[in-house]
């Protein structure tokens, strides 16, 4: 999942205990969400983080996986209908369900985002960018609707401009990932787009940094800054802190689109990270914006 102005490993004591440590480009509640907001948000970016860990980590079979994820499902209908959650996911259900009710939070939009990761225990190609793009509007998409609902941001327009920048954000990580994602047998560039580049499967899996394969990454890389420049101005819709936030949100994967250009798009070798001088030019940055 895309999460959100500087680059942080945020951990609740569960993670801590279990050893899961996640390196996110951006930061989850942070000093600038408006402190009234932070609960709800850690309580969607962690019903959103233990779906995905169920999803993706350890080495479960997929029907092990995808029955985990039907419980998990099962939880949320119940939580939803202010039913209890079992008790295996009670630190994540629990607080959620108050959000819920405080919030009027829009659970359909939870919904999907298990769907997306339902979807990743099974799907490791991507024919097309259509397929790609339909996948992100369940995996990412939502989140920023979440978080515009919170902030009672619900126009159109500020909707599809979220669209852009969760969209956005979400490729952005894919084309930083190559490198570990293909060995693990997921290849999010779509199957046309290798054809269009003269890249073949086998090439891909074995990492081999053609020309063609460096075009098509570059290709890639620039499609996706073009998305989240699309919908950069939300940033200005959203009030207080809450909007500076967003600018860095949108920042950093601009800055992470830098960094893979800066490696020559050469992301089949090499995972781009932000540091702190990245966290700096972000911030500068962002006053422009």
């Amino acid at each position: 999942m895309p999460d959100h102005p500087i680059s942080a490993r945020i951990l609740s004591p569960e993670k801590l205990t279990a050893g899961v440590n996640h390196y996110e480009n951006f930061p989850v509640a942070s000093l600038l969400c408006p402190p009234q907001l932070r609960p709800a948000v850690a309580a969607i970016y962690w019903f959103a983080r233990t779906a995905d860990d169920i999803a993706d980590e350890g080495d479960a079979p997929a029907q092990q996986r995808l029955s985990e994820l039907a419980a998990y499902r099962a939880d949320l209908t119940a939580t939803a209908a202010g039913l209890p959650a079992s008790p295996r996911w009670a630190a994540v259900f629990g607080p959620l369900g108050q959000v819920i009710t405080r919030f009027a939070l829009p659970v359909p939009l939870l919904a999907d985002l298990l769907s997306a990761f339902e979807q990743d225990v099974v799907k490791q190609r991507y024919a097309s960018q259509d397929e790609l793009l339909d996948y992100c509007t369940r995996s990412a998409n939502p989140v920023g609707r979440l978080l515009l609902h919170l902030y009672g941001v619900r126009d159109e327009t500020a909707l599809t401009q979220s669209d852009c920048i969760c969209t956005a954000l979400q490729l952005i990580n894919f084309w930083q990932d190559l490198s570990v994602d293909i060995p693990r047998g997921r290849i999010y560039l779509p199957a046309d787009a290798w054809a269009a580049h003269g890249v073949t499967e086998a090439q891909l899996l074995a990492l081999q940094a053609s020309p063609n394969a460096i075009n098509l990454i570059a290709a890639s890389a620039h499609s996706a800054r073009a998305t989240m420049l699309k919908g950069s101005q939300l940033a200005k819709k959203v009030p207080g802190r809450g909007g500076w936030e967003l600018r860095l949100v949108v920042q950093g994967g601009l800055r992470i689109v830098d960094k893979i250009e800066a490696l020559g798009f050469n992301t089949l070798k090499t995972r781009p990270k932000l540091n702190v001088w990245d966290v700096l030019v972000m911030g500068w940055r962002s006053l422009w914006m």
